[in-house]
C-alpha cells in the first residue's frame, strides 16, 4: 500500500564507484573489455565496440569491475536535445558485460539491503529522476555534467522491499521478453543470411544437382525450380537462365528524401499532425528502425514540399551519406513517414520480394561494388546513379518468389518479434511511472491480467 512507502534519499540506499580514467595509450584491440559511455545503448551496453586492456593489467583495477545487474549513470554527456548521449543516461549491466571495467564519466550504483537492485534501475529510468538529474546539470552548450552530490540528493518514495521486488519483476519480465526477442531475431537473422548465401550467392542447390544430389532444405517442388548447370555471365558463372540485372531493373523507384527548410517548417499550426521522419541515426545496424531516434515533420510538409519522398510499406531504406550502408524495410507501424536526403528509397517491383533486395544490398559482394563508387568529400556519400547501376543476379520473377519463400518466412518472424517488442516497450514505459509513484498497484495489474 502507498501509505507504507517511506521518503528516502538515494545516498542512503546505494553504494557507488566512479569509473577510472584509463589511458587510451593502454587500449588494445583485444583483451579485457573497458566500458565507455559511448558504448551505452538506451538501456544496456553494446559490447561490440569496447576498448580492451591487457589481461595482465586487469588485477589492479578490480574495484572498477562491473557486475551483472549493476546500474550505471553517465555523468557527462549532451543536453536533452541529443537524447542518444544525454547526461544522466542510465543503463543496466547485461550478463555479457559482467566483470568488464568501467571507464571515466560514469558511476556504478549497487543497492544496499533496503533497496532491490533491479528496482534501483527502474527508479533511475523513471521520468522523475531523468528530469531531476538533467535539471541539476551544468556545463557548456555542447556538453553537460552532473555531480555525485546531485545524484545522491534525489528523493523518492521507497516501497517495502517485497513490493519493490514485485514492481521490478513486472517491469523486468517485460524487458526480459524484449531481450529474448532480440536474441531470437539475432538467430533468425543469421539463419536468413546463411540461407541467402547458400542459395543466391553460392548457388549450392545448382551444385548439388550437378553432383547428382537433391538440394537440401527444400521440398521436391522447390528443388525442381533450380537449374542443374551454370552459364557464363558478366559476373562469372551463374545458374542457367538466371540474369544479371541492375537494381533499377528490379525497382519502380530509386530516389532519396529531402530536408525541409526553415521556411517550409515555419508558420505550421501546432494542430498539424506530426509524421515520422527517418534519418540515418534512426536505422540501427541490425536493420530495425529505432522509435526513440525518429523525429517528426508536420503533415502539411509531408504531403507538400516532401511529397516526393513519402514512404510506402516494403520500401527498402538505404543510407547513402555519412554512415553508408545501413538498411531497413519500411513496415506498416512506421507509416505515415518520410525521410531526408541521406537515406535512399528503393521501391521494389510488385513481384520482387523486398526482403530479397534487402539481403542482396546487405551482402558484402553488393557492398564491395558500391564501395568503389563512394565519393569522399566533407562527408562520404553514394549517388543514386551508382546505386541504380549496381548489379544483381536473379531468376525470373515467378521463380524468385517461390525460392525466396523460406527466407521471407524468417524475415516475417523477425518483423513480428520487433512488433511485439515495441508493444512490450510501450507497456513498460507506461507502467514505469505509475508503478513507481504508487498510482497503480501490483495487485491491481495481476487482477486485471495485465501482467
Amino acid at each position: 500500500m502507498k501509505g507504507e512507502w517511506e521518503t528516502s534519499r538515494l545516498v542512503d540506499c546505494v553504494t557507488y564507484q566512479k569509473g577510472f580514467a584509463f589511458k587510451s595509450a593502454d587500449y588494445r584491440p583485444s583483451g579485457h573489455p573497458i566500458v565507455r559511455v559511448s558504448n551505452f545503448t538506451d538501456r544496456s551496453i553494446d559490447m561490440a565496440d569496447c576498448s580492451c586492456l591487457d589481461y595482465d593489467a586487469v588485477q589492479e583495477y578490480n574495484a572498477y569491475k562491473l557486475r551483472h545487474r549493476d546500474a550505471v549513470i553517465a555523468t557527462v554527456g549532451s543536453w536533452p536535445t541529443n537524447p542518444a548521449s544525454v547526461v544522466g543516461k542510465t543503463i543496466y549491466v547485461p550478463e555479457e558485460a559482467d566483470a568488464a571495467l568501467l571507464n571515466q564519466n560514469a558511476v556504478r550504483l549497487r543497492s544496499k539491503p533496503n533497496l532491490d537492485q533491479r528496482f534501483l534501475f527502474y527508479l533511475l529510468k523513471q521520468p522523475d529522476f531523468q528530469s531531476y538529474i538533467v535539471g541539476t546539470a551544468q556545463g557548456s552548450a555542447s556538453q553537460a555534467s552532473i555531480t555525485l552530490n546531485d545524484i545522491f540528493g534525489f528523493e523518492f518514495q521507497r516501497p517495502p522491499l517485497a513490493e519493490q521486488k514485485a514492481i521490478a519483476k513486472i517491469l523486468g519480465d517485460l524487458d526480459d521478453k524484449i531481450e529474448l526477442n532480440r536474441m531470437m531475431n539475432t538467430t533468425l537473422e543469421a539463419m536468413a543470411r546463411a540461407l541467402f548465401q547458400s542459395w543466391f550467392v553460392d548457388y549450392d542447390p545448382v551444385r548439388a544437382k550437378m553432383d547428382g544430389r537433391e538440394p537440401e532444405g527444400m521440398d521436391k517442388e522447390t528443388a525442381a525450380l533450380w537449374p542443374s548447370e551454370f552459364e557464363e555471365s558478366e559476373l562469372g558463372l551463374v545458374p542457367k537462365e538466371w540474369e544479371v540485372k541492375t537494381l533499377s531493373n528490379l525497382t519502380s523507384l530509386i530516389t532519396k528524401g529531402t530536408t525541409p527548410t526553415k521556411d517550409d517548417m515555419s508558420g505550421e499550426p501546432d494542430s498539424n499532425a506530426q509524421i515520422n521522419y527517418v534519418r540515418v541515426n534512426s536505422i540501427d545496424e541490425d536493420g530495425s528502425v529505432l522509435v526513440d531516434k525518429l523525429t517528426t515533420i508536420p503533415e502539411s510538409v509531408h504531403v507538400g514540399v516532401l511529397k516526393r519522398s513519402i514512404l510506402l510499406a516494403n520500401d527498402v531504406l538505404y543510407t547513402i551519406a555519412g554512415t553508408i550502408g545501413r538498411i531497413a524495410l519500411t513496415e506498416e507501424w512506421l507509416l505515415p513517414a518520410n525521410t531526408n536526403q541521406a537515406v535512399a528509397i528503393i521501391r521494389p517491383e510488385l513481384k520482387i520480394p523486398s526482403g530479397f533486395l534487402m539481403l542482396t544490398m546487405r551482402h558484402e559482394v553488393f557492398r564491395e561494388e558500391l564501395h568503389n563508387n563512394i565519393v569522399h568529400a566533407v562527408q562520404a556519400n553514394l549517388s543514386l546513379g551508382m546505386l541504380s547501376k549496381a548489379r544483381v543476379v536473379v531468376p525470373s520473377q515467378s521463380i524468385l518468389q517461390q525460392l525466396f519463400k523460406p527466407i521471407d518466412a524468417l524475415l516475417s518472424q523477425i518483423s513480428s518479434n520487433r512488433a511485439q517488442s515495441r508493444t512490450l516497450a510501450n507497456l513498460r514505459d507506461t507502467l514505469l511511472p505509475k508503478l513507481m509513484s504508487g498510482e497503480v498497484e501490483v495487485g491491481a495489474l495481476e487482477t486485471l491480467g495485465v501482467v
